[in-house]
């Protein structure tokens, strides 16, 4: 009865590696590197900008969508800075702005918006 657990047990372990392997494979995860720095350095030249709060869960998943890349979006904090966002109307979280007064306001989709911005959405490999 001991071997039938032990075969069982790792039967699980193997099946749950190569489960792991094709998730990975099929639904790699952006956090992981740098990929969408260029996208983001586009964001950024275009001064479009995203305003947020650290309690945010929405705005913690827009900044886990762009990986470490995030470090490159022009992001404003509205807790640290209440009187800027209180100026651009900020009234949720996330926001986008955009120089021409455009918002985008929740949480968006990396297609919406490189297609809001005119950036391409392109990964460095």
């Amino acid at each position: 009865m001991n071997k039938k657990i032990i075969i069982i047990l790792i039967s699980i372990g193997i099946l749950s590696g190569v489960a792991a392997i094709i998730l990975t494979f099929f639904y790699p995860s952006q956090a992981s590197d740098n990929k969408l720095d260029g996208f983001a350095k586009c964001l950024a030249s275009k001064n479009i900008t995203m305003y947020g709060t650290p309690w945010c869960e929405w705005c913690q998943k827009q900044e886990a969508l762009f990986g470490k890349s995030f470090r490159l979006v022009p992001y404003v904090d509205c807790s640290k800075n209440p009187q800027e966002c209180a100026s651009k109307g900020i009234n949720g979280t996330p926001t986008w702005i955009f120089p021409d007064g455009k918002t985008l306001v929740g949480y968006q989709e990396l297609e919406k918006l490189a297609k809001e911005s005119g950036c391409e959405l392109t990964t460095n490999y």
